[in-house]
């Protein structure tokens, strides 16, 4: 069974009129580079989506694990990249200035993976 987090709604006095104060529920883990990275793409492409997590307290929850799923995926795909180029600890040893190239290489085209993939959501 999925456990829900309770919206607390106040009511603060302004002049005559009764406003709510909407107080959402803390958040119980980091939503990290990518959960922040998927809020603004739900913010920006899909409002109601985002809006309607906000209000069923959902949201943080949802980046969370977005973040973990994204950051499992990105050491998948960087450890099936340096086996596939044989980008090694031996190559380290031998030539460092190639080895570090080779690995941001190998991490940026991975972070373009994950982001088409798990982030935007768009076929790859």
């Amino acid at each position: 069974m999925e456990k829900r987090s309770e919206i607390v709604i106040h009511y603060i006095q302004v002049g005559d009129y009764y406003i709510p104060d909407i107080s959402l529920p803390q958040p119980s883990k980091s939503m990290g580079k990518w959960g922040r990275l998927y809020r603004d793409f739900l913010k920006n492409h899909h409002p109601v989506r985002y809006n309607a997590l906000i209000l069923s307290g959902q949201l943080w929850d949802l980046l969370a694990q977005v973040n973990e799923q994204t950051q499992d995926r990105l050491e998948t795909i960087i450890n099936q990249m340096t086996s596939a180029e044989s980008v090694t600890e031996d190559l380290k040893a031998a030539n460092p200035v190639a080895w570090a190239g080779a690995m941001n290489n190998i991490r940026s085209r991975a972070e373009e993976v994950v982001l088409r993939e798990l982030i935007w959501e768009e076929e790859v």
